[in-house]
């Protein structure tokens, strides 16, 4: 990971759980973070933490308020970065929902949109800009990381959550499809999709979901997911990892 340090990231959804976690590790590893995510108290709290913990991190957190479903929000932030920092080095798309809605009760059109919006277009705006600017910048090894889920590789047992893996099977289709035609541009971007078995955050509840899904079933723990984007990032420039898939022991999915 030395090679990262000072170089820069944008971390989507960072405010918590899997993001908050990504975004921690990084600026440990000396990278300059810049967390996006709606809810802005959470990212300075998350950066005054940085500042004061465990000697002191390497690196930096630079909280930024975006709502990753407002395209002028997101275009403003990218070009923040670019005036700020003059390029973005690695690009984390981590904001993503579910909705606890039975497909054959899919009568609100709201939901389906809210989930394609933010797990689907947002990821692709991002990239889109990520690319344009590292291409722009100079930026020959840049990598683009998809924080995926195992229900874009399978289908969940979950009742209600099928409308989620449809959108996190569109995220692989997007991972492979980048990965080629940056390979046919002759880039070495790399591209990396992580997908995680069963997490434990706050993404059911806020999805409105009554069960407890982690008292009954083997679960990660964000940072779990965290170490698998250090451990892609940190290959030789020349090594790709494409896809990785974890895990807790004894999942059922």
């Amino acid at each position: 990971m030395e090679r990262w340090c000072g170089r820069v990231a944008v971390v989507t959804g960072a405010s918590a759980g899997i993001g908050a976690s990504i975004a921690e590790s990084l600026v440990r590893h000396g990278m300059v973070v810049v967390a996006m995510a709606r809810r802005e108290q959470r990212l300075k709290e998350l950066a005054e933490k940085l500042q004061g913990g465990g000697g002191g991190p390497k690196g930096s957190l630079h909280p930024l308020k975006v709502d990753i479903c407002n395209e002028a929000e997101v275009r403003d932030a990218f070009q923040w970065v670019k005036d700020t920092y003059g390029a973005v080095h690695v690009l984390v798309n981590n904001a993503g929902i579910t909705r606890n809605v039975k497909l054959s009760e899919m009568e609100r059109t709201d939901v389906m949109r809210a989930l394609v919006e933010t797990n689907v277009i947002a990821l692709s705006l991002c990239t889109g800009l990520a690319v344009r600017m590292m291409r722009e910048s100079g930026v020959e090894d840049g990598h683009i990381i998809h924080i995926n889920s195992v229900a874009g590789h399978s289908i969940l047992p979950f009742t209600g959550h099928h409308s989620y893996g449809s959108t996190k099977h569109a995220v692989t289709v997007l991972t492979e499809g980048l990965r080629k035609e940056l390979m046919e541009a002759k880039s070495k971007i790399r591209v990396t999709s992580v997908s995680p078995g069963l997490v434990k955050t706050e993404i059911f509840e806020a999805a409105g979901s009554q069960e407890d899904l982690y008292k009954e079933n083997p679960y990660l723990n964000p940072q779990d997911v965290a170490d698998c984007v250090v451990f892609a990032l940190g290959m030789p420039s020349h090594v790709q990892i494409h896809e990785v898939t974890v895990k807790p022991v004894g999942e059922f999915i």
